[in-house]
């Protein structure tokens, strides 16, 4: 299996998303914490799918 470098602009989204989901997750806005969480997985998935899907 192949592993391409993601695009700057998926990196960046990532990066944003994970951000506002840690914030999310350690309670800046009550009672959005697990919403959070499941924003910083998502982060996740869309780098690692930015490695294994060309052109994302």
């Amino acid at each position: 299996m192949r592993i391409n470098p993601p695009k700057k602009v998926t990196v960046w989204i990532s990066i944003f998303a994970f951000v506002v989901g840690m914030l999310l997750a350690i309670g800046v806005i009550p009672g959005l914490a697990a919403i959070g969480f499941i924003v910083v997985g998502l982060s996740y998935l869309l780098l690692v799918a930015g490695l294994f899907i060309k052109g994302l």
